[in-house]
């Protein structure tokens, strides 16, 4: 595949890294599939995936989101989103990219795939601009979580008044994070609930893009888009026609070891969403793209994606 690096201009003239993976033969190129990743991470982690989909015949975008990877400039700057909305803002720099996307590629179907927190900025997009996409993907996401999400906020509020939103909060990543690990004890490091394979999460922990401490600002906003996406009243916007595939480990304790995603999918039929479909695979943890059945997942992917084109 050809890989192309770019940048665009997001909320607050924030400069966003972006990347473009072409297939090496454009004569049948079938869609564009654009990926919105997660948290503590950066888009380079999907250029396996970007592989497999090139060579099947689709063009891949992705950015790194502001607070990650090579928008955030330096190690230091990773975490801090904006000066206020943040999670707003990650959802409209999602959506600057598929505006530039379909400007180059007007003829073309395009498929949005969020993972993480990519999801649920994902949710949030298919509110605001969902008739723009063929179909969305949702990895490693979960649904409505009720009142455990104000108590999250008003407890980052607190951190933001004591701390300011621009500083790291260890009180806030233990709170999100603090028993993630606790289904897979004994553990052999801090992320072992990310996947099976083990080769995967060493890669995890040697990234200096990956596994960092967020801002106290990042956390508060991170919960206010949690529960905006959450609302049945907001679900309601998406448009009705539009295909979605929910996926996930059913040892993902994001997703509440399945729970969360059936939640999920069943607000979605309430809603009148007429094409929802899901699947967990037995056993996985919370990144079934570096899990040890990746290929299997990758392939769910392509086929779901190939009966919409």
């Amino acid at each position: 595949m050809i890989s192309e690096k770019f940048t665009f201009i997001g909320g607050e003239e924030l400069i966003i890294q972006a990347y473009k993976w072409i297939p090496e033969h454009t004569k049948c190129i079938k869609g564009v599939v654009q990926i919105s990743h997660g948290m503590a991470e950066g888009a380079h982690r999907y250029t396996h995936l970007a592989q497999y989909l090139t060579d099947n015949g689709y063009i891949v975008y992705a950015h790194d989101h502001r607070g990650h990877g090579k928008t955030a400039v330096n190690l230091d700057k990773l975490g801090i989103l904006a000066k206020e909305d943040g999670f707003q803002h990650l959802v409209l720099d999602v959506h600057r990219l598929s505006k530039r996307i379909q400007l180059e590629y007007p003829e073309l179907p395009l498929f949005l795939l969020g993972h993480s927190m990519g999801s649920f900025v994902t949710q949030e997009y298919i509110m605001h601009y969902g008739e723009c996409l063929r179909g969305v993907l949702l990895s490693g996401s979960n649904g409505k979580q009720g009142p455990i999400v104000d108590l999250g906020l008003w407890i980052a509020g607190r951190e933001v008044r004591k701390i300011g939103r621009d500083t790291k909060s260890v009180k806030l990543d233990k709170l999100i994070f603090g028993k993630y690990n606790k289904q897979f004890e004994p553990a052999r490091t801090h992320f072992d609930w990310l996947s099976r394979d083990e080769e995967e999460v060493d890669k995890y922990l040697a990234d200096p893009y990956c596994g960092r401490i967020f801002t106290a600002g990042f956390f508060y906003d991170f919960l206010s888009g949690i529960k905006y996406v959450g609302s049945l009243k907001n679900k309601k916007t998406i448009p009705e026609d539009l295909p979605i595939f929910v996926f996930s480990g059913d040892k993902d304790p994001v997703g509440r070891y399945g729970k969360g995603i059936l939640d999920l999918v069943e607000d979605y039929k309430k809603v009148g969403i007429r094409q929802v479909t899901y699947k967990l695979y037995p056993g996985g943890r919370h990144e079934m793209l570096n899990e040890t059945n990746r290929d299997e997942v990758m392939q769910d992917i392509l086929e779901w994606i190939e009966k919409l084109i």
